[in-house]
């Protein structure tokens, strides 16, 4: 502190041509105003401190709000996605069902006419045997 007086005396000395002593009243005054000087120095410093606290707690605020927004989106795109998926799978299924009754009721159509047939041939013989059985009825009675 003493050399930083010593340097103003003598600045003052060689800017003014005036000689000051360490016990002039404008030493006292340079003694204050390098006092100030520090407070303002240490409040500007806790000032900077507690910008710096308040900034880094809104960074860390913003960050954990774009990871929850970020959350959202993909919980959104992933049930949209689901969504998407499911419809997907129950129209494959209902076309599946569509196509499959198709191929079914085609063939049933291609077994109507031989079943009808069938009844038919059937319905004949039931009606040969039962005249086979009235002719031997007959021929039994006729024995007789």
């Amino acid at each position: 502190m003493s050399d930083q007086i010593e340097a103003l005396v003598r600045e003052i000395a060689a800017k003014h041509g005036i000689a000051v002593g360490r016990d002039d009243p404008i030493m006292i005054l340079q003694t204050m105003n390098a006092h100030l000087m520090r407070e303002h120095a240490a409040a500007q410093q806790a000032a900077l401190d507690r910008f710096r606290e308040e900034l880094e707690g809104i960074a860390h605020r913003w960050g954990e709000d774009a990871r929850s927004k970020a959350e959202r989106t993909l919980n959104a795109a992933l049930a949209a996605s689901t969504d998407a998926m499911k419809s997907g799978m129950e129209a494959g299924a209902k076309a599946a069902a569509t196509a499959a009754r198709h191929e079914i009721d085609a063939a049933l159509a291609q077994l109507a006419g031989p079943i009808r047939e069938g009844r038919r041939i059937a319905t004949l013989n039931l009606i040969a045997a039962g005249m086979a059985v009235f002719a031997a009825a007959l021929a039994l009675l006729s024995t007789l």
